[in-house]
């Protein structure tokens, strides 16, 4: 598990941006936190990484934005109006969790059952889980830990 300490939100992008950059084809993102967080901060650096150019939005309402211009393509995923397993699959975004040829991130991601533990079914996919806090004004405690892959 590792702990970064962002001081800005632009620090909070540039840690997304890292993560872009080093991103491969099947990694998924899951990202919890409060409301105003940073966890939309973060994946707009992570867009950035991608070299996506086109302007992120937290899909709330959509569920789900897609993303398709950059070195991998995006689905960027927001759960929060969602309460449990079944409506996920309901909605039809089962299958955002297990991408082949591009990266997804998901927005609440405590909401879908993969994320609490590992299990056979991350095997050979990589998984972040990301908890963002807010420590300060304009401090965040980004705690994340990789399983699968």
């Amino acid at each position: 598990m590792a702990t970064f300490i962002s001081h800005s939100p632009e620090e909070t992008t540039a840690l997304g941006e890292d993560w872009g950059r080093a991103a491969q084809p099947g990694w998924v993102i899951g990202l919890t936190g409060d409301l105003g967080a940073g966890k939309t901060q973060l994946i707009k650096g992570f867009a950035r990484g991608l070299e996506i150019t086109g302007r992120i939005q937290s899909p709330t309402f959509a569920l789900v934005n897609e993303y398709r211009e950059g070195r991998l393509p995006l689905a960027h995923l927001d759960l929060y109006r969602l309460d449990s397993p079944e409506q996920i699959i309901g909605a039809g975004l089962e299958d955002y969790f297990h991408p082949a040829t591009g990266t997804t991130v998901v927005e609440w991601c405590e909401r879908w059952p993969d994320f609490a533990a590992p299990s056979a079914k991350t095997t050979g996919r990589l998984f972040r889980r990301v908890l963002i806090e807010q420590i300060g004004d304009s401090e965040r405690r980004i705690t994340y830990d990789d399983f699968g892959g």
